[in-house]
């Protein structure tokens, strides 16, 4: 369903990266844990995770999205944007998409794993946990090259500080001078923390090759159960 948009706000989060709150012309229906479409043309769609949860969104839809010099994918997506945001223009979106959304009936403790920006998916998913009452463990794992690409380790340790069944893990790939948490990564050290992954419902965002690993390292060594791993990587690969 295309819907069009004006872009509210935009603003850095980290280094390279962006918040961009999006407000539709008509309300959006999803569930935590699926993606929008950004129509860059009538062939050209890019796919982003909605970082804010359906309960909680209040009509915007939040985007988190990494635009590294490198990344021209997603710069041009950032720029459009901007001048969308600049000139009050309108842009387009396609939504909802995905399939690797929250399983919110099941009762099993859950794992969210994120890697850089892939964070956005599981917040939507942690959000909207914590707006539920949801009294199942969460562990968040997220995993990014130094520090200070953990744009939101704030707000995500305020969470768990205030909700006694979420446990938040930050990785860094890095070493750094003050850094008291765990350094790697991330799946190394989700395999060191846990014996077994059997009873786990287990939410992945991140690249592909991330998303792959993680399956074929838990399923083969943490007994992790195939048909309650969840990413949109899993339909592509």
């Amino acid at each position: 369903m295309t819907i069009k948009c004006k872009v509210k706000s935009i603003k850095p989060l980290a280094c390279n990266t962006y918040q961009i709150l999006l407000h539709p012309e008509s309300p959006v229906s999803f569930i935590a844990g699926q993606y929008l479409m950004v129509v860059m043309g009538e062939s050209d769609k890019r796919p982003f995770s909605i970082a804010s949860s359906p309960c909680r969104h209040e009509g915007e839809l939040e985007l988190h999205i990494g635009a590294a010099e490198h990344n021209a994918y997603a710069i041009e997506v950032v720029e459009l944007m901007t001048k969308a945001h600049e000139s009050g223009e309108s842009i387009n979106i396609d939504a909802p998409h995905g399939n690797a959304y929250i399983q919110e009936q099941s009762e099993r403790p859950l794992l969210l794993i994120a890697g850089g920006t892939g964070f956005s998916y599981v917040r939507s998913i942690l959000d909207h946990c914590v707006s539920i009452n949801k009294s199942s463990p969460i562990y968040l794992y997220w995993g990014a090259k130094s520090s200070d690409q953990l744009y939101a380790k704030d707000e995500i340790e305020q969470i768990a500080n205030d909700n006694g069944n979420v446990h938040f893990i930050p990785v860094v790939e890095e070493t750094e001078n003050g850094w008291a948490g765990k350094v790697g990564n991330v799946l190394q050290a989700i395999n060191t923390d846990f014996e077994s992954l059997a009873e786990y419902d287990i939410y992945i965002a991140g690249r592909f090759e991330m998303a792959g690993a993680a399956r074929e390292q838990f399923t083969q060594n943490k007994e992790a159960k195939s048909d309650h791993m969840y990413a949109d990587a899993y339909a592509f690969i």
